[in-house]
């Protein structure tokens, strides 16, 4: 049974196992720095379908096929699955697995919705109502920039501060039967408000909602940060990222040295990305195709991964409110069997 460790923060009764994982990116991202990490690249934004809404669906039903098939199990063998997007009611969730018939947990949570499907799930399966449960989501760069922004053929110039949403789907299937590296324990983030309301600002909305919840699980475990590897956010790109340890550091504790983003390290600095990446592809794909082997290869053996989310919508955006975000994070840790 899970440990209350203090509001919204926990730690699992038995460590549940990631059995599998899979990324799938597309051209872009494959040709980052982190191309070779992925199982896949896609280097055709439309994946063979009309839109770009359905080949974003797509991706998650590939990322989740394949880590089904790396498991050597069928679709038959995931008891349940928590996903969600970025699109209108997370279309491209609903619609991307339906084929697939696994009891289905439609999930909303921005760019942090990997850690939140994460959570989710593992608690599923520590507490026996699955036996192995997926967690998966996905962004594509032009799904987003319809929705959110400009259309693509207006031509709009970047800022300096904005980041490249990513074409890109991660999976995991957690269980407990088989995996090096598991879930052991996690925060679900509170929502936080800084008053931000420039939507080509993200890491700076997001930053403040992140240094929180790793505080708050550091606090929770009496643990610090030289106890782990690697303190891992989700796509807070350079601004953010900066904004996060300085934010931290006036607290008293310094993450500099543990500290990665996911919107850092996938693209490269000549890809013209200004501040990084950044949906719900970037956190989930750099982690299945970069940590977590890192995990099961024993070449770190603990670290926390706290995905981040800006929450607003073209509505609230629209009406002039501000932006709040939520970081929720995921205790991972090696196994040794």
């Amino acid at each position: 049974m899970a440990e209350y460790l203090s509001r919204g923060v926990f730690r699992l009764g038995t460590p549940v196992r990631i059995e599998s994982h899979a990324a799938v990116v597309g051209d872009m991202e494959g040709r980052g720095p982190l191309g070779k990490c992925f199982d896949e690249i896609i280097n055709d934004s439309h994946f063979g379908c009309s839109t770009w809404e359905q080949a974003e669906s797509r991706f998650q039903r590939e990322a989740v096929s394949l880590a089904v098939k790396k498991a050597g199990l069928v679709k038959e063998d995931i008891d349940s699955v928590c996903s969600g997007d970025l699109i209108n009611q997370c279309t491209g969730s609903s619609y991307g697995l339906r084929e697939l018939e696994i009891p289905f947990l439609g999930i909303y949570g921005a760019c942090s919705t990997m850690a939140e499907g994460m959570l989710i799930s593992s608690v599923l399966v520590e507490s026996g109502v699955s036996h192995r449960a997926a967690a998966v989501t996905s962004s594509h760069f032009s799904t987003a920039e319809r929705q959110f922004r400009a259309p693509l053929s207006y031509g709009g110039q970047r800022t300096p501060t904005s980041q490249w949403t990513c074409t890109a789907s991660g999976a995991v299937i957690l269980s407990r039967d088989k995996g090096s590296a598991a879930v052991v324990g996690g925060c679900i983030g509170r929502i936080a408000d800084m008053g931000i309301s420039d939507i080509t600002n993200m890491g700076s909305a997001m930053a403040p909602a992140a240094a929180a919840t790793i505080m708050r699980y550091l606090n929770a475990t009496g643990t610090a940060p030289e106890d782990y590897d690697y303190i891992v956010t989700g796509d807070l790109g350079t601004v953010g990222s900066r904004l996060v340890r300085e934010f931290m550091q006036k607290q008293g504790i310094d993450i500099t040295k543990q500290h990665r983003d996911c919107g850092e390290l996938i693209f490269s600095s000549t890809q013209d990305t200004h501040c990084g990446g950044s949906g719900c592809g970037c956190s989930a794909s750099v982690l299945c195709g970069l940590f977590l082997p890192m995990l099961e290869e024993g070449r770190i053996n603990n670290m926390l991964f706290a995905a981040t989310g800006a929450l607003m919508s073209t509505m609230s955006v629209q009406q002039g409110e501000s932006i709040p975000a939520v970081s929720h994070l995921v205790h991972l840790r090696r196994i040794k069997e």
